[in-house]
């Protein structure tokens, strides 16, 4: 890496907690490999202190923050300046500090369509989706399926309303969109999921080793496909679990690149070096 110098730019994840984070190694990854005097961290902040730490990092000369959970539905709270990708999203991942103050973006639909076209050589487009979790990234991932031309969604959460709201800003956004609550529990979760062509887990779930996956082998189905958000293990509960059910997985490390690449473009103006970036977390996350 590059010395580090009093003209270095840094960056930085917030998360709570952030050790599973991959992040600094693929910007710093980055970085290096441009030739940018720029350094990437990753700092544990609560939900309650993240708009004190945002102004306080623009003080210090931050040039960009990416959020992941739970922070990202309360920075779109608290923030006044957002990108048209973050007031669709309704969550931000990714701050940018300008001349004038803190901006709002969301990379995360980006990403996922990226990812999902990369893993599996699908579209979204006139397919049934069952999305599990509706929080930060889950909310973003559904509506932008459904802006992509999803013909039905299944919204799958413990929290009703979190879905509800979700349901709501489609029937907004793409009125003509099917989006049907899939229940707060397992086992509703467990019969509504053969229906669905893709299967996406946004939820923290997985992250953990010893976190076990809500649904079993049973409610997946050859021809199916399933696609864990959780990027910090090569295979998750889910993908496991899945995999054993005859369905194709994939974990999150391609939606991490690529929403990653979209934010490094929007700090830098400069196109992000994403084979780099992938060979990095490749390395990290396999060895």
């Amino acid at each position: 890496m590059k010395a580090l110098s009093g003209h270095t730019l840094p960056f930085a994840v917030l998360g709570h907690p952030i050790g599973h984070t991959l992040s600094p190694v693929m910007h710093n990854a980055a970085f290096q490999s441009l030739g940018l005097d720029a350094l990437y961290l990753a700092f544990d902040v609560a939900p309650e202190a993240l708009l004190t730490v945002l102004a306080s990092m623009k003080t210090m000369g931050f040039r960009g923050v990416n959020l992941t959970v739970p922070l990202k539905e309360t920075a779109f709270k608290g923030l006044s300046d957002l990108a048209p990708s973050a007031s669709r999203l309704g969550a931000v991942n990714t701050v940018e500090f300008t001349a004038t103050g803190l901006r709002g973006h969301n990379t995360d639909g980006k990403g996922f369509l990226t990812a999902v076209n990369e893993a599996f050589d699908f579209s979204v487009t006139g397919k049934t989706l069952f999305v599990m979790g509706c929080g930060g990234a889950g909310r973003a991932v559904a509506i932008t399926a459904a802006s992509e031309g999803a013909s039905r969604l299944l919204l799958a959460d413990i929290d009703e309303a979190r879905c509800r709201a979700v349901s709501r800003d489609i029937a907004t956004l793409s009125p003509s969109v099917k989006v049907e609550w899939a229940g707060a529990t397992a086992g509703e979760w467990a019969n509504r999921t053969p229906e669905a062509d893709l299967i996406i887990q946004a939820s923290p779930v997985g992250m953990k080793p010893e976190d076990i996956c809500p649904l079993p082998p049973s409610a997946f189905r050859s021809g199916q496909l399933a696609f864990d958000l959780v990027y910090n293990r090569p295979v998750t509960c889910f993908t496991q679990a899945a995999a054993s059910g005859g369905a194709r997985t994939s974990n999150g490390l391609g939606m991490l690149l690529h929403q990653g690449a979209e934010a490094f473009t929007i700090w830098t103006g400069k196109p992000a070096a994403v084979e780099v970036m992938r060979d990095a977390l490749k390395k990290a996350l396999y060895g």
